[in-house]
């Protein structure tokens, strides 16, 4: 079974927009406090990241946002592995809301191992593809199948709309 990671966020005035719901930056905030979690059940420790100056950089982010948070609202997230590849893998997040069991959003990351200052490429480790993400996971997954490009030009999904520079 693999890594899952639960954590727990309340929703503060930074979190809303005027009227008092959640911004949707605010999520990928959640997001990355979940994904610093996973990572360290990944054997990604933040610590350790730094010294051995190998980290995971996100390369795309989907998030479908199902409901509204507001503020005060008490949020659960969680998170595990979903897939892993010879050089990249995606993490899956759910945002919910135990009050009333509501599903906030849903987000899918994939990212990637670099190692700095050279910015090179790392394979994933070979254990992260072992892990069954249906076991791991314990509830729906997206079933979208992400889409195939480069890792090179992974910021740029599709190039017509976003000529690179």
């Amino acid at each position: 079974m693999g890594p899952r990671i639960r954590t727990n966020v309340q929703v503060m005035f930074f979190d809303t927009d005027c009227g008092g719901v959640v911004s949707n930056i605010a999520y990928l905030r959640f997001v990355e406090i979940a994904r610093t979690h996973l990572a360290e059940e990944l054997g990604l420790a933040l610590v350790e990241m730094a010294q051995n100056q190998k980290y995971p950089v996100v390369v795309r982010t989907e998030i479908d946002y199902r409901r509204a948070a507001r503020l005060g609202d008490e949020l659960v997230i969680e998170g595990w592995l979903d897939r892993a590849e010879s050089a990249r893998f995606w993490c899956a997040f759910r945002i919910t809301r135990p009050k009333d069991s509501t599903l906030i959003a849903e987000c899918r990351q994939m990212l990637v191992l670099i190692e700095m200052p050279t910015g090179k490429l790392l394979r994933v480790p070979d254990h992260w593809k072992t892990y069954d993400k249906a076991e791991s996971s314990g509830h729906h997954q997206c079933n979208r199948k992400p889409k195939r490009f480069p890792v090179e030009n992974a910021f740029y999904d599709d190039r017509r709309s976003h000529p690179k520079h």
